[in-house]
């Protein structure tokens, strides 16, 4: 999506994020979230400065991946190179054990299950000035001020992350589609 990209290219902080983590080189590697959601959020606001990030979520595919704590090397490797980020790096191949699913296929399967519809956003460098953002349900929704319960969670999860992350509270133009 042109328009995530263009707001991500006037953000020094998520430029340099997103630097950092393609040198992870990690297999469907991308940078998913708040990271994405909360800064069109803040666009559709016209939020000066913007909300900062509690935390950078790093997405990865690596069904091979032998040691469950591998994320922990990445983690180290990232707070290295930007330390002043809280940097939490996940190997979607193993999710679904977590949360109780089938396997995951891809990185884009895993945001599937992720319980608001524009969380499930994510971008990653791939090339000098080049982005890449997905999405498992489209950008339209987060551009249309909304939050949208997926029906793979239960409505109760999808109620307490609104109400417990306070987003109606700091984006205010925003509204619940169930």
């Amino acid at each position: 999506m042109d328009k995530i990209i263009e707001l991500i290219k006037q953000d020094q902080v998520r430029l340099s994020a997103l630097d950092c983590v393609s040198k992870l080189n990690l297999p469907q590697c991308y940078i998913a979230a708040g990271f994405v959601r909360n800064l069109v959020w803040d666009s559709l606001h016209n939020f000066d400065p913007l909300t900062p990030l509690n935390d950078v979520d790093v997405i990865y595919y690596e069904q091979h991946e032998l040691d469950s704590n591998t994320y922990l090397n990445y983690e180290a490797k990232l707070k290295e190179c930007m330390p002043e980020v809280n940097w939490q790096v996940r190997n979607q191949a193993s999710m679904h054990e977590r949360n109780g699913d089938l396997p995951y296929l891809s990185t884009l399967d895993a945001m599937s299950f992720w319980v608001e519809k524009e969380t499930a956003v994510a971008v990653r460098k791939v090339g000098l000035d080049q982005y890449e953002c997905i999405s498992s349900f489209g950008f339209e929704s987060l551009f249309d001020y909304c939050i949208t319960y997926n029906p793979k969670r239960s409505r109760e999860t999808f109620e307490n992350r609104v109400n417990s992350k306070g987003w109606l509270v700091r984006w205010s133009s925003l509204r619940v589609a169930l």
